[in-house]
């Protein structure tokens, strides 16, 4: 694995000045945080810092102002939810960047907690501009990054200034590339993966990276029709994308060359409509109706996935194997969750999920705490899926 360093390798900070790149971009209603997951991720690293004495940073982007200064956009709106789970005093600071912000900063006292203004009100920020990096590297004496779920951009808070301060990884930082690792990295075999969602078109890249490290590729959501019909098999009026039956051959040759077996569902629910609870009966999938459609993966072949989860050593979740969100489509990916949560739990298993859906999916199974760990990454967890680098993480490697 590539070095790093972590907030193990710092030395004496009090009264240092700390940038921390953390992802405040938190969904908001009416004035208020709706969702302060993302908050919650920063605290191991803010309060380790703050209670060493650092004057803590925080460098954040919030929305897509496309830089523009946008009060709608501005971090003033989230530095009181953020103190208040945070528990501690957050003073807030107009810029990122510039004589303003370094004489507010000057007056902070060691242990401080300041959100800087939205680093996306600089046009520079996603251009990755190497003058607004190294005048966000003028405030601060060393820099830790945080964000893991903004790793996959080159922006200048998350690559750019990173070259220009000592650099460090956060704590939430750290547990993900430490769990990456395992999963895919250096992982414990057998090793199994999940990739479910609508498309193989959004996953290609996945899949198709996927079949070379893994030994059981498992895929099910919207995709897994894709690959039905590829074989041959009548989805009838299934999501499915059927230009794309080629592709999805190939990377079943592709599997094959690999030694990984691919598992895709042998028995499907089907109904004639999706909606909240219509009429639905379990089909091979070689009996699927042309005015069917598939919407989730049947109760035989979800029982034979938990099988072969119990061979393996590791798992990679991204995406559930049904139109989880609608019951009772919902079946078959929140009884594979559970069978892998009570494999984790017994030590069996090290399984490691990541995406949206996937994290939405594992709460509404109520097992997310059971799994070795959760990404609430998106692209960043996608791109590391894709057995691409990494940006923001390449740049803290020593």
């Amino acid at each position: 694995m590539a070095r790093f360093l972590t907030l193990d390798d710092l030395g004496e900070v009090k009264g240092k000045r700390a940038l921390v790149r953390v992802d405040l971009n938190v969904p908001m209603a009416d004035g208020a945080v709706t969702d302060d997951t993302r908050l919650r991720a920063t605290l191991a690293t803010v309060t380790e810092l703050s209670d060493r004495g650092a004057i803590v940073l925080l460098l954040s982007h919030f929305g897509r102002p496309k830089g523009i200064q946008r009060p709608d956009m501005s971090l003033s709106l989230v530095t009181r939810a953020y103190g208040g789970v945070l528990g501690r005093p957050v003073r807030f600071i107009e810029d990122c960047q510039g004589p303003g912000a370094a004489e507010a900063i000057a007056t902070m006292e060691p242990g401080a907690i300041g959100i800087l203004e939205n680093t996306r009100f600089h046009p520079g920020e996603e251009k990755n501009d190497p003058a607004l990096a190294a005048a966000m590297a003028e405030l601060g004496d060393f820099y830790v990054n945080d964000a893991f779920s903004a790793a996959h951009r080159a922006h200048a808070s998350t690559e750019g200034i990173a070259h220009l301060l000592p650099a460090y990884a956060g704590r939430a930082m750290e547990a993900e590339l430490k769990a990456l690792e395992r999963a895919l990295g250096e992982p414990e075999r057998p090793v199994a993966a999940v990739v479910g969602g609508a498309k193989v078109s959004s996953k290609l890249d996945v899949l198709t990276n996927l079949v070379t490290k893994v030994d059981h590729l498992i895929i099910g959501g919207g995709m897994a029709n894709t690959f039905l019909a590829a074989r041959g098999i009548d989805v009838g009026k299934s999501l499915c994308e059927h230009d794309l039956g080629a592709v999805a051959l190939g990377i079943l040759d592709a599997a094959e060359r690999a030694n990984c077996t691919v598992h895709l569902p042998y028995d499907v629910v089907v109904a004639k409509e999706f909606a909240a609870n219509p009429p639905t009966r379990i089909a091979n999938v070689h009996e699927v109706a042309s005015d069917e459609m598939i919407l989730d993966v049947g109760p035989a072949a979800t029982e034979a996935l938990a099988d072969v989860l119990k061979t393996c050593r590791t798992l990679v979740w991204n995406g559930p194997l049904g139109a989880f969100e609608t019951s009772p489509f919902d079946v078959a990916t929140v009884a594979l969750a559970r069978t892998a949560a009570a494999l984790t739990q017994s030590g069996s298993l090290i399984s490691v999920a990541g995406g949206g859906d996937t994290v939405a999916a594992l709460n509404h199974a109520g097992v997310a705490g059971d799994f070795t760990f959760v990404s609430t990454a998106g692209g960043a967890f996608l791109e590391w899926m894709e057995g691409k680098e990494l940006p923001g993480v390449q740049a803290l490697v020593r």
